[in-house]
């Protein structure tokens, strides 16, 4: 073969460009999610090692032994920091510091020597033999602070470790507990306020939270889960549960051939990064309600992603999979038996806060109340289990929405309850703005918030109700109108899901300095009795409130929605969604 020479290069000609070849890409090897089915169980980050060290249940043991003697200062920092949590005790915030310091100062830094204690209550059923311990407990070891969540637990304050063995022994004394109130495991299992006594529910979830609760909480088998997991079961029809932002969902269903049990969902939650529920289509019996939990939780566990704790919730994990590869993997690889298709739950025609008289399937009478955003006080307890009990009766529950509901009362004892209810602070027939209002811990006891929120959403309401006092025509439209007030970007108090919610943070306030204010969220909603579907509303680029402004910012939107609005069936949030920005500053 002969070879044939190349050109010569003329001078001041330039050598053509040799054609670049371009080279496959190397595919990057995809990083472990820390499934512990697909990646195996070799921890990927901090957390995951300690937790497989030594398991958050074992720390009760040190607790009693040893930190209760030693105090604060003798407690590891890796059982304050992480495993505490699984028997429902946080640092809370030292006082003083301001909200800008939230992001910059160290846990430690922000941190007091004392204890937010979490009670857990599970479907939110209490005696009034157990109120009153709690309160007590209240009274004696947590300053007389107490506040209901809207997570149906009640939250004390100030606590102290030397002190915790004690309130375990009172709480246990009565049936009640702390274990994995916090933590990476099963949360309290929402449970509908009206279970077992409305007389419009389809079915009642109480024996099947009491299994899910009595079997599996504290079970070692579900201790160590990617991250938190919540619970909820209803089986009324105003869906009391607010089923769409948990991780495992039965709602109350009539199957046409099999009669009722619940309809399920899963890989709902909020937080920075809100995922609605998906529904499976599934109908689960009410006799394998406890097994299909234990299948869903399973999977978490199993497949939930551990490497990145902004990415360990089952929310993520629905995401990835779609509801048709979930319910496969349930039912072909946790379940005894497939799971018979089911219909959907019917749109709710009452409200689901279950405020107000209402009569029970027993002739008796149920009565909702509101406290001011939750919060109420050791003293107001041991009262409300005092009128209770001297009005007849020995129960009550507390609901996903920071109220309370007092059970089997007789028709002629109502009036005189409403009314030693609302000298306690709590109210039967609250304005809209108290009945519709939420609020989270916020800066005075948080270590992530940024701005206070239960001191500005009182008096907030108390400014709201001037200004709207004498107009029924408004109080009467703006009665299913939410407010949700959060003190930081995790939604503790479901701003993504509220007609107004706003989520704190700190704002210029003119002269080079920093405020407390909002970002305001507008026309987020669950299914309720004013709304087919769960939605998480819109932002509007820019518009934020200050704390102090904020009920001039209520009113003014308030008032434009009921002069704008296409009709008088119109809700806040259709009209949220719709208007023009500028409608909406």
């Amino acid at each position: 073969m002969t070879e044939t020479a190349a050109p010569a290069r003329t001078a001041g000609t330039e050598r053509p460009a040799r054609a670049e070849t371009a080279r496959p890409a190397r595919p990057r090897a995809a990083k472990p999610n820390g499934q512990w089915k697909v990646d195996g169980t070799a921890p990927l980050n901090s957390n995951e090692v300690w937790k497989q060290e030594d398991g958050g249940l074992s720390v009760r043991e040190r607790i009693e032994s040893t930190y209760a003697a030693g105090g604060f200062d003798s407690i590891d920092p890796t059982d304050l920091h992480g495993r505490f949590r699984w028997w429902g005790l946080y640092t809370q915030r030292k006082p003083g510091i301001d909200g800008g310091k939230t992001a910059t100062l160290e846990p430690h830094e922000l941190e007091d020597r004392y204890f937010m204690m979490r009670v857990r209550i599970d479907g939110g059923a209490l005696t009034t033999e157990q109120l009153r311990v709690i309160g007590g407990i209240s009274r004696d070891f947590a300053r007389g602070t107490a506040d209901i969540t809207d997570r149906q637990n009640i939250q004390l304050h100030w606590v102290e470790i030397e002190n915790v063995p004690e309130i375990w022994r009172r709480l246990e004394s009565v049936g009640l507990r702390t274990t994995e109130a916090c933590g990476d495991v099963p949360r309290v299992i929402l449970g509908s306020p009206v279970a077992g006594i409305a007389a419009d529910e389809i079915l009642d979830p109480t024996p099947q939270i009491r299994e899910i609760a009595d079997r599996y909480i504290g079970d070692d088998s579900f201790a160590n889960l990617p991250r938190k997991y919540k619970t909820a079961i209803t089986g009324h029809p105003s869906q009391d549960v607010v089923h769409e932002i948990n991780d495992f969902a039965l709602i109350g269903v009539v199957h046409p051939e099999l009669g009722p049990g619940y309809d399920l969902w899963v890989g709902g939650g909020l937080s920075t990064s809100a995922h609605l529920a998906v529904r499976l289509g599934a109908f689960v019996e009410p006799s394998r309600a406890a097994e299909v939990w234990v299948g869903v939780t399973s999977i978490f566990r199993d497949y939930g992603y551990r490497r990145l704790r902004n990415r360990a919730r089952l929310k993520y994990l629905v995401a990835d999979w779609g509801a048709e590869k979930f319910r496969e993997v349930l039912e072909t690889e946790y379940l005894s038996a497939p799971l018979p298709d089911g219909p959907a739950a019917e749109t709710p025609t009452t409200p689901g806060d279950h405020v107000g008289v209402h009569r029970q399937k027993d002739g008796r009478f149920y009565i909702g109340a509101t406290p001011t955003v939750g919060r109420v006080s050791g003293d107001v307890l041991v009262k409300l289990a005092d009128l209770i009990e001297a009005h007849g009766s020995a129960r009550l529950r507390t609901t996903p929405h920071q109220k309370i509901v007092v059970l089997d009362v007789d028709q002629d004892r109502v009036d005189s309850l409403v009314a030693g209810l609302e000298e306690l602070g709590l109210y039967a027939n609250p304005s809209p703005w108290r009945r519709s209002t939420i609020a989270c811990t916020g800066i005075e006891f948080c270590k992530l918030a940024i701005v206070d929120t239960k001191d500005t959403a009182t008096e907030a309401i108390a400014e709201l109700e001037k200004r709207f006092a004498g107009d029924a025509g408004a109080n009467q439209l703006l009665r299913p109108l939410t407010l949700h007030v959060n003190g930081c970007p995790n939604s503790c108090a479901r701003i993504q899901t509220a007609d107004i919610g706003l989520k704190g943070q700190l704002l210029p306030d003119g002269n080079g300095g920093q405020t407390p204010g909002f970002q305001v969220h507008l026309g987020g909603g669950l299914a309720s009795d004013t709304r087919e579907e769960a939605g998480t509303g819109r932002t509007v680029r820019g518009l934020k409130v200050t704390a102090e402004d904020l009920p001039d910012y209520v009113e003014r939107v308030t008032r434009r929605f009921l002069a704008d609005r296409a009709d008088e069936n119109q809700t806040f949030a259709e009209w949220a969604l719709a208007a023009e920005e500028e409608a909406l500053q």
